[in-house]
């Protein structure tokens, strides 16, 4: 029997019975499959990973080890969720590394969107084995494999959340998740306790906040990124935006134009709301945001955010724009 094939008479999960009687399924899958053996998670604090590493603690404890590695490119307030998630509320075994220095100093001056990606992916594998190394008797490595990674890669399925481990490390391989569709495995989240901003999370790409600080990266723009996103995060979430728009994000190019503030004039950046919806990634139309809502956002953002000076509406469908920007 193909086990990466999803059987024909597998009902969709929509409900939390449903989910919870998949839960008891693979805890006992996976308990069976590890024994007392060791399990380690690339943990992004997204939300395959997010699910998998809750549904392995309900499965097997301590003998999961988390890793989270925070490259500096993660939106407000996620590395610290992380932690508080999982070490705090599910005694999880957590191992945190702070990286932020380690990848902006390698970014420092890096423009090419290409470049800026390989060293961010390339980056995370360095971490990520350093640490896998560090740790006694691990035979095992959890993904957050999905159903649509089996279909997309026909099958064949690369380390997608951990990028390529050297070949000395080998490891079976735990993906509790990857007969399920996304929306699924949200439900499967919510029935694990997991907060909704987890299990609602947005797609939010590897290199992270690293594509959409446009150009070559540096601290104070990223941090007027990493600002003024949160804030349309917020607004949009009071708004009940999240619910129905697919993806809105911030962008902010290395630019700089002249504004005014405290009657005095000044260079800031301009930062660019992206707000789009769509059903495969593949084409996607542009959200209607009500102008109140788009001035609320403005007056906030060239208010609170230090060095933004500017805020500008992306109109541009897929095709012809794509999602993001780099």
């Amino acid at each position: 029997m193909d086990t990466n094939k999803r059987p024909d008479n597998m009902l969709r999960i929509t409900t939390t019975e449903l989910a919870n009687a998949f839960i008891d399924e693979q805890v006992a899958a996976v308990r069976e499959q590890v024994g007392d053996k060791k399990v380690l998670l690339a943990l992004s604090g997204g939300v395959d990973s997010s699910v998998v590493a809750a549904l392995l603690i309900k499965a097997i404890g301590k003998q999961l080890v988390c890793v989270h590695v925070n490259h500096g490119l993660m939106r407000k307030g996620e590395s610290e969720q992380v932690i508080e998630v999982f070490q705090n509320q599910l005694d999880a075994n957590l191992v945190y590394i702070d990286a932020t220095d380690r990848f902006l100093d390698l970014l420092k001056d890096v423009a090419d969107p290409e470049k800026k990606r390989k060293i961010i992916g390339g980056e995370f594998i360095k971490v990520f084995d350093e640490e896998a190394r560090k740790l006694e008797n691990i035979d095992f490595l959890a993904q957050g494999t999905i159903y649509p990674d089996i279909l997309e890669s026909d099958g064949v399925k690369a380390h997608h959340n951990v990028g390529g481990l050297p070949e000395d490390m080998q490891f079976e391989l735990v993906e509790p998740v990857k007969l399920l569709y996304k929306d699924e495995v949200r439900v499967v989240g919510r029935a694990l306790g997991l907060p909704e901003s987890m299990v609602d999370r947005q797609p939010f790409p590897g290199p992270g906040l690293g594509v959409r600080c446009l150009g070559a990266i540096t601290r104070d723009r990223l941090n007027a990124l990493r600002e003024a996103d949160a804030i349309l995060r917020e607004e949009f979430d009071n708004a009940g935006l999240n619910k129905t728009v697919w993806q809105y994000f911030i962008a902010v190019p290395d630019v700089k134009s002249v504004g005014v503030k405290d009657s005095k004039r000044y260079e800031g950046w301009p930062a660019i709301i992206r707000a789009v919806n769509t059903t495969d990634a593949m084409s996607a139309t542009i959200e209607e945001i009500p102008y109140e809502l788009l001035h609320k956002i403005t007056a906030r953002i060239t208010a609170e955010v230090e060095g933004i000076n500017r805020v500008l509406y992306d109109l541009t469908p897929k095709p012809i724009g794509t999602i993001e920007w780099e």
